[in-house]
């Protein structure tokens, strides 16, 4: 079932925790939600949406996958069409604010599941990384996250040689803030839903350094953060760009440190 549901109204700050939604905004109660942001992400986004939804119809718990379109201008939405009769809920949600960080606090803020998370739209960490993932949040722990850092982690298809030294460049500058995270860059990260929605609600970084935000107030807020090895694969079709985005991840980072 693909279920298309009202967004916020552009430029309204999320609203507090304490403060419920309304009730058109949320989406039904399930154990686990898969948020997926997606920009202009045609080409590769149905092969994710139909790995993740058959992964999870195998699974004891309930959930759904939440695609959030961040204003694609090629036709990610009709190819979207297919999964009518998907297994699992598929719901659609727009985001008017551009930036990952951005779709991804969207999709967190409008859910109302026990346990929310995100992966990428490229499918690069197999769904599978789900299984040791909801385990460990069942234990207790504030975020689960998967890396490509960590003993037991490999690349099965690595990046370009530009992007692996940009990868280098932010890890480091990432580690004033997180000094203790191998990887806070993989984009497969999961969390209990209350802790999750708390968390973003206080979030402001809307581009690819979001990350780094969200974990960085989850270990203030005095819970921890686990890193699972992942067989990682590089996808070609990324909407990254290293002039564009980079460079605003850059200073995003340095303001996330410095706000310490």
């Amino acid at each position: 079932m693909v279920s298309v549901l009202p967004s916020y109204v552009p430029g309204l700050v999320p609203a507090p925790v304490s403060e419920p939604l309304p009730s058109r905004l949320t989406r039904p109660p399930v154990d686990l939600e898969v948020i997926i942001p997606a920009f202009n992400e045609r080409r590769r986004l149905p092969a994710t949406i139909g790995a993740t939804t058959g992964y999870l119809a195998a699974q004891r718990w309930s959930s759904a996958v939440v695609v959030v379109d961040n204003n694609s201008v090629d036709s990610t939405l009709e190819a979207l069409e297919r999964f009518t009769d998907a297994p699992v809920a598929v719901h659609v949600i727009g985001c008017s604010d551009q930036g990952k960080g951005a779709a991804v606090r969207r999709g967190i803020m409008t859910s109302a599941a026990r346990y929310i998370g995100f992966a990428d739209a490229d499918n690069a960490t197999p769904i599978a990384t789900l299984e040791p993932v909801m385990a460990l949040l069942a234990d207790g722990h504030g975020a689960v996250i998967a890396s490509r850092e960590i003993d037991g982690a490999r690349r099965a298809v690595e990046q370009s040689a530009l992007r692996r030294a940009g990868g280098r460049l932010f890890r480091a500058l990432a580690r004033l803030t997180l000094p203790d995270i191998a990887d806070s860059q993989c984009g497969f990260k999961f969390f209990p839903g209350p802790l999750a929605r708390e968390i973003a609600a206080s979030c402001h970084v809307d581009g690819f350094a979001f990350d780094v935000e969200l974990l960085a107030r989850v270990l203030r807020a005095g819970h921890d953060v686990v890193e699972v090895p992942v067989v990682w694969t590089d996808v070609p079709g990324s909407t990254f760009s290293a002039g564009r985005d980079g460079l605003r991840s850059m200073a995003d980072l340095l303001r996330i440190s410095l706000a310490r």
